[in-house]
């Protein structure tokens, strides 16, 4: 689910959009799971996912990039300066 990356860690995440509430459900498949009620049109659903981690995990929008998976479920998003360690503990894990 995370990986470590030269620039911080890799986070792999299973996509739910147009979901009843904007929340990080837990770990499924090796993947965290982000529900968000955004429809997945124009990108829409891809800036929710985002929003959400910046605001879930206390980072700044310019420590997040979506690297994979614009139009997939599984999506892998770029975490800079944050060590697995670290992300591991502010996931909860």
């Amino acid at each position: 689910m995370i990986e470590s990356h030269p620039q911080g860690s890799v986070l792999a995440v299973r996509a739910q959009p147009g979901a009843k509430k904007n929340e990080l459900r837990g770990e499924t498949a090796g993947m965290l799971k982000v529900c968000v009620t955004t429809v997945p049109e124009k990108g829409k659903a891809n800036k929710a996912i985002l929003e959400l981690l910046v605001k879930s995990l206390g980072l700044r929008k310019s420590q997040i990039e979506l690297l994979s998976g614009e139009t997939s479920h599984h999506k892998r998003f770029l975490i800079k300066d944050v060590s697995p360690e670290t992300l591991r503990e502010k996931l909860g894990q």
